[in-house]
């Protein structure tokens, strides 16, 4: 099998007027940008391995910000949004969104993003994964939902060799554990659902945390098999960003398929609506996705 080539860096850093429109769209009505939504439960009733919340899921109470933060979620779903009808079945990234494994932004992070992966020809399936502090559940719930979105290809019109994760803050480590621990399912399998492969075919990773300790589980051996990544960050999120490098650096060693790209400013949280140097980012990631044939 062929190695992907080595690491690249990469600084986009202009807005292109796609961009731009679509941001200004998601402030407006992003609910009128999505079309019709399939939710369905992540796990069979009863069956769900490992814990739930303690207290009722629930909103937490408004900043004043316009984000939706959902908490103490003991039951996950998937969220599918179809893309535009084509007559072939179309790619899919199954949206992981962030909230430090404490709430879920659910909207920004998201339905927000769905649409956008919609307008360009990707099926969203938002992932509301069990919050808070249940790390080890998040990560059951991602490789279900890989394995559910396989089984259910069909019904829902995606390509089950086309389907990535996209993930946001700690969506985002939760999709980088998605893309190194695939070999190891965290649950026992359950239904003829689990024989479906819980690993992405790529994943993208935009200013995920905790990456530090993912570094430490990159295996060498693993190099031909771990999935293309995009990793996106800047380096004024001192909180997050020294870990970002230290992946980004542990990836490069073994020659495993990863681009990064990380720009001078951002900060953390913009999701599609930074102002700063990382608002390229979106479009970068749409360049990358079209040159490997994922939209």
């Amino acid at each position: 099998m062929k190695i992907p080539a080595p690491l690249a860096l990469i600084a986009a850093l202009a807005l292109t007027p796609t961009t731009l429109a679509f941001a200004q769209d998601q402030k407006t009505d992003t609910a009128a940008t999505l079309g019709k939504v399939i939710t369905v439960d992540v796990w069979p009733g009863g069956k769900m391995p490992g814990r739930g919340a303690r207290e009722p899921e629930a909103d937490m109470p408004s900043r004043n910000d316009g984000v939706q933060r959902i908490t103490n979620v003991s039951l996950p779903t998937l969220a599918v949004f179809p893309a535009p009808k084509t007559d072939v079945p179309a790619p899919a990234m199954i949206v992981c969104p962030g909230g430090g494994f404490d709430y879920l932004a659910y909207n920004k992070e998201g339905t927000d993003i769905a649409a956008w992966l919609n307008a360009n020809g990707i099926s969203a399936i938002v992932l509301k994964y069990r919050v808070p502090k249940n790390s080890d559940g998040a990560l059951r719930d991602l490789q279900r939902a890989i394995s559910l979105s396989r089984a259910s290809a069909k019904d829902w019109g995606i390509d089950p060799k086309r389907l990535g994760v996209i993930g946001f803050s700690s969506g985002g480590n939760l999709g980088a554990k998605a893309g190194l621990r695939f070999n190891e399912r965290a649950y026992n399998a359950i239904d003829e659902i689990d024989r479906q492969s819980c690993r992405p075919d790529f994943a993208v990773l935009v200013y995920p945390v905790y990456m530090g300790r993912e570094s430490e589980k990159i295996d060498s051996e693993l190099n031909i098999i771990i999935p293309p990544m995009l990793i996106v960050h800047s380096e004024d999120d001192k909180a997050y960003y020294p870990g970002t490098k230290l992946y980004v650096e542990a990836m490069k060693r073994i020659g495993a398929p990863c681009t990064a790209l990380i720009y001078k400013t951002g900060g953390h949280g913009y999701a599609l609506q930074s102002k700063r140097e990382a608002r390229a980012w979106s479009d970068a990631c749409l360049e990358w996705l079209g040159k490997n044939k994922w939209r």
